[in-house]
């Protein structure tokens, strides 16, 4: 009982709410973005009537915020092979190196500049002169629009701006996230050291309830002890991010259960349409199976989806029919 009073109302909070004015935006409900939508048109207003360069990818170095702990999987592959086929569409925002002339630093595109290196290309970019306060803004929002971040990927960044000294303002504008969330997002990284949640993973199947649960079980007592234990040892390395997680969370929280006696996440599998405007990935285990559309004609295609079900499920059971013949 004690514990679940210790959890109550911290996993409650609204992590995505606001307005879709456009930026620079004052106040606490100025402060916050309405969709993903708002949040896409708010990065491309960095774009917007600005020439689009092809810059040579040795010239520019990392953002000086780090927003991801992924960086390979099938996502990266999709996008490596869309760029390889098709080009690259979307251009990637730079600035002028504020300590090195003649170099760039990138504010949000990094996947697409790795992309250019590896295919050995120059990179389209627009090169812009802005401060650090709109540099984060920028590269949050972009993220939070079209990067997918899992939850303590946003805490992480978070984290870094705040220990910058960003005000809560200015953190909950680039995640469009309010102030409360926002302070969640900081006491999991504060809970959490940051090599644990780096050895654990991005994590991108779990979200925000169970990281809080986790940082205060890491929390009590002399748990950290029993954690570091763990993310040393050699099987939970080969572990998948997800998976690792679930072990760490299992062996705080049931300690009746051996550490390597649990559950691996249900794989998943993904579909990407030819012209990349809707991707889809699938996770099924026993009698449960799910989809989750993304990109920019998710909603539309999931709405087409679901008023035709009806017929899909007849053609597959005249499959089965034909196939049983």
């Amino acid at each position: 009982m004690a514990r679940k009073n210790l959890l109550e109302g911290l996993a409650d909070l609204p992590e995505e709410t606001g307005s879709s004015t456009v930026y620079p935006m004052r106040g606490a409900g100025r402060s916050l973005v309405r969709s993903l939508g708002d949040l896409a048109q708010q990065a491309d207003k960095f774009l917007e009537g600005q020439a689009v360069v092809d810059l040579d990818p040795s010239l520019i170095d990392a953002s000086f915020i780090q927003d991801r702990l992924r960086h390979d999987g099938d996502d990266f592959e999709e996008l490596l092979s869309a760029i390889r086929e098709h080009g690259q569409d979307s251009p990637i925002l730079v600035r002028p190196h504020a300590d090195a002339e003649g170099r760039y630093q990138v504010v949000f595109g990094h996947r697409r500049l790795r992309v250019a290196r590896e295919l050995g290309r120059s990179v389209r970019a627009v090169v812009r002169q802005i401060d650090d306060r709109s540099h984060v803004i920028a590269q949050g929002q972009e993220n939070s629009a079209r990067a997918n971040l899992s939850f303590v990927e946003r805490a992480l960044f978070a984290m870094q701006l705040d220990r910058r000294g960003y005000g809560r303002d200015i953190i909950s504008t680039a995640l469009a996230s309010n102030k409360a969330a926002v302070s969640k997002m900081i006491s999991v990284t504060e809970r959490i050291p940051q090599d644990v949640i780096a050895a654990v993973g991005a994590a991108p199947g779990i979200g925000r309830e169970r990281w809080i649960e986790l940082s205060l079980l890491v929390g009590k007592g002399n748990n950290l002890d029993t954690v570091r234990d763990l993310v040393s040892r050699d099987h939970f390395l080969t572990l998948g991010s997800d998976d690792r997680f679930i072990a760490l969370f299992r062996s705080l929280n049931d300690k009746s259960r051996p550490v390597k006696k649990f559950e691996t996440a249900a794989p998943k599998a993904t579909w990407v349409a030819s012209d990349n405007s809707v991707r889809a990935e699938f996770k099924g285990s026993g009698r449960n199976y799910s989809i989750s559309l993304k990109s920019g004609d998710a909603a539309r295609f999931g709405r087409y989806v679901a008023e035709n079900l009806e017929r899909l499920h007849a053609e597959f059971l005249t499959s089965f029919e034909t196939e049983g013949k």
